[in-house]
């Protein structure tokens, strides 16, 4: 029950782009989400900051964003689906 309860309180948030499905964030853990659109893989990054989440979904690419800002920031991940 705990996990559906967790599972819930992500929103995800659809985007433009060729790489990317959509992506969630959690401002009180500091996790982003990110479902990957030819895979369908989610895989979820600790201790990313709130403006690099808006960065992603408000960017002109949020493909290059979160390659850039994520990817090679550097952030523990693991895939979670």
């Amino acid at each position: 029950m705990a996990d559906e309860e967790q599972e819930q309180e992500w929103e995800m948030v659809g985007v433009a782009s060729t790489n990317l499905a959509a992506v969630g964030y959690k401002k009180g853990t500091s996790e982003l989400r990110v479902e990957f659109l030819k895979s369908g893989a989610v895989y979820q990054y600790d201790g990313v900051p709130e403006g690099v989440y808006n960065e992603i979904i408000t960017g002109s690419s949020a493909g290059e964003a979160f390659d850039s800002l994520v990817k090679k920031g550097g952030y523990a991940y693991r895939r979670i689906a």
